[in-house]
């Protein structure tokens, strides 16, 4: 044997071993120490070096292998029909390429396809026999699996009896799973309890079904999509997949309504780039789409190549988690005093975005997940929120990883810093922080706030920097001049900017009341307290006795509102922003100088989807300033339906009522009519 081929057959040795070892740690362990990218990475050049030389192809590789051996401490079911896994595709050359290859073993009549988003859980096989459930088994190495009938038993969306006229004996496939918000619910259980937690559904959905006791699988919010049937016995059933599924679906069975059929390669590529756009906002992880034959008759035609199917494909997802080194945990401060700890990562690639850093939350959170400066850990990303570390990987560990502390001193002002009793939060207790100041006037700017137009992030930061305002009163004595000074201001520039001020001089008291960044008050309850008191001057002397007799303010709350109005710091910028002619007015502020300027009293708007120009949150507090209601549901006395990107069932229920629709343009016209104008 040459040097070359030693190497090669060290390399294909050393590939088995790794893909084996991490085959262990997901399937056996629900424990994996690499993200899913990086392990498609290892077995598609495995299979790229065995289809080169397929003499050194073995029947224990893991390229002829399925999944990991089942464990022996549950039964062993023996699959009728082997749940084969798919082969993968990772852009729209490699999906043409797989269409190109069907064409090519079998010419005839246009196929058609069943388009299913592919849901990061666990394949499990249920069997039913004379319409009972007898065995549910997961897929193990795909021949031989664990026998887990008690533990599906406990999830309510699997049928126990079928209704007559089912075939005598079949099987159906499907894929149990976490919703995202069952997921969170559940590692927030475990982190109260001290418990650690799981890193991602998939891992929590199949650490819940193996449960030796099913009684915790019963405590965990699991589902179920059907996505095949596998065999029946004595039922003459439709020749397609399509027909199928919805066969099983009259049956009782869970099937995912965003199954599509499409006529074409096209149609599939289509599907895949809207379920790649919806991917945030569907309530389960979703790692890809899977893409089938539709024809029954031509999948058995087709049949499987190396255990995988020749007819059906998994068009991937780029990964939203992944990889990297954590170099450093620096602070930001918040407009609040809190200190919020942030990763400094080396530099990679999630979900097609570069991170650099990534959320920490606080020291408890931390110290939970045991990370550690140096270390390698697992990072993802969801949409547009700021990534965050899920974890350690604990193995990779070298022994020069760092503990992390907060810092006692301020790292703005050098001020102590101190952690109250019940908080999880490290604050600064300086109140004229320079970094707090700056946040304040952020928030305080913000469109779910006093929402002045032009100053953004950047241009808070120039004029604290160029001391011409020390807080938020301040602004409403900015002048033209002053303005004009600044580097990239211009004449009209100032002028918006100046008029904005100006407009938010008007704004509802509850709009100020938000603005002012009093700790735990939020939108909603600046709502409440702004309909509750006859103005700012009231709240500000009233005892926290009188706000504990407001629903949902607490003791704590009550204590943070009276605490921010006897602050020097903070009585002094009201009085300016008095000075200034801000309204602090409740009858002002809800109906200025007439009806015109509650335009929308006695309008109920929906919002479906997302609005690219603004939040939710800041929608509804402009609906409400305008006199309007806002409503979680459609129903007929919803006067007007604003529908964002990726709107939902709402836009369906709208159009069957007959609603009045309104794209975000025409939303923004309505409740802007003066910028409109």
């Amino acid at each position: 044997m040459t040097r070359d081929h030693e190497q090669l057959v060290e390399e294909i040795q050393h590939l088995r071993d790794l893909i084996q070892y991490h085959n262990y740690r997901y399937y056996v362990l629900d424990s994996p120490e690499i993200a899913d990218a990086e392990y498609d990475e290892l077995m598609e050049r495995l299979r790229k070096l065995e289809a080169e030389h397929p003499e050194y192809v073995t029947p224990e590789s893991p390229t002829q292998r399925i999944g990991a051996a089942p464990v022996e401490a549950f039964g062993v079911v023996e699959h009728r029909l082997p749940l084969l896994s798919l082969s993968n595709a990772f852009s729209h050359e490699e999906l043409e390429a797989w269409y190109k290859r069907i064409l090519n073993i079998r010419a005839g009549p246009d196929l058609d396809f069943v388009c299913e988003v592919k849901i990061d859980g666990l394949a499990v096989a249920l069997t039913y026999a004379e319409g009972k459930l007898v065995t549910g088994a997961t897929r193990g190495d795909g021949f031989r699996g664990e026998d887990v009938t008690r533990n599906l038993r406990t999830i309510r969306s699997i049928p126990l009896i079928i209704p007559p006229g089912a075939p005598s004996y079949f099987e159906v496939r499907g894929e149990v799973y976490l919703s995202k918000a069952g997921f969170k619910r559940l590692n927030d259980a475990r982190s109260r309890q001290n418990l650690p937690v799981f890193a991602n559904p998939r891992n929590a959905a199949a650490g819940s079904v193996r449960q030796l006791d099913p009684r915790i699988t019963a405590q965990r919010p699991l589902d179920i999509y059907i996505y095949a049937l596998g065999y029946a016995e004595d039922k003459e059933l439709p020749d397609t997949h399509w027909e199928r599924l919805r066969y099983l679906q009259s049956l009782g069975f869970k099937v995912n309504p965003q199954n599509r059929l499409c006529g074409t390669i096209e149609e599939v590529e289509a599907f895949h780039s809207e379920m790649l756009e919806k991917r945030e906002s569907l309530p389960y992880e979703a790692d890809g789409i899977v893409a089938k034959i539709n024809s029954v008759t031509v999948q058995e035609s087709l049949g499987n190549v190396a255990r995988e199917p020749r007819w059906a494909i998994a068009y991937k997802f780029p990964p939203t988690q992944t990889i990297t080194i954590l170099r450093g945990i620096a602070i930001n401060l918040g407009r609040t005093g809190s200190l919020n700890p942030y990763a400094i990562l080396e530099p990679v690639s999630v979900g097609g975005v570069i991170v650099r850093q990534a959320a920490l939350h606080n020291q408890d959170d931390i110290r939970r997940k045991d990370i550690r400066i140096g270390d390698v850990v697992v990072v993802q990303r969801a949409g547009d929120v700021i990534p965050e570390v899920v974890g350690p990987v604990v193995s990779k560990r070298t022994g020069d990883e760092q503990l992390f502390s907060m810092p006692e001193r301020c790292p703005s002002c050098s001020s102590e810093v101190v952690r109250l009793e019940g908080e999880a939060m490290h604050r600064c207790v300086n109140t004229a922080c320079p970094a707090q100041a700056v946040e304040k006037l952020k928030h305080f700017v913000s469109r779910g706030a006093m929402d002045i137009e032009g100053i953004g992030s950047r241009l808070c930061t120039t004029l604290f920097e160029n001391e011409l305002i020390n807080d938020a009163g301040d602004l409403y004595s900015l002048t033209r001049e002053q303005l004009l000074g600044l580097e990239r201001m211009g004449n009209k520039s100032v002028t918006n900017i100046l008029d904005s001020i100006k407009r938010s001089k008007k704004r509802p008291l509850s709009r100020l009341l938000f603005a002012l960044g009093i700790p735990h008050v939020g939108g909603e309850t600046a709502d409440l307290l702004a309909s509750r008191f006859s103005d700012l001057d009231t709240l500000a002397a009233s005892s926290k006795e009188e706000l504990e007799q407001i629903p949902s303010v607490g003791p704590v709350m009550a204590d943070s509102i009276v605490a921010f109005f006897r602050q020097k710091g903070n009585r002094r910028v009201i009085e300016k922003l008095r000075r200034s002619g801000v309204s602090f007015q409740w009858e002002a502020a809800g109906n200025g100088v007439g009806a015109g300027d509650r335009p929308l009293a006695g309008q109920e708007f929906v919002l479906t989807g997302k609005l690219e120009s603004m939040t939710r949150q800041e929608a509804e507090a402009r609906i409400k300033e305008l006199g309007g209601a806002v409503g979680s549901s459609v129903t007929r006395k919803t006067t007007h339906a604003v529908v964002g990107s990726d709107a939902g069932s709402k836009l369906d229920k709208a159009r069957s009522l007959g609603t009045a629709l309104l794209s975000e343009e025409e939303f923004l016209q309505m409740i802007y009519k003066d910028r409109h104008a």
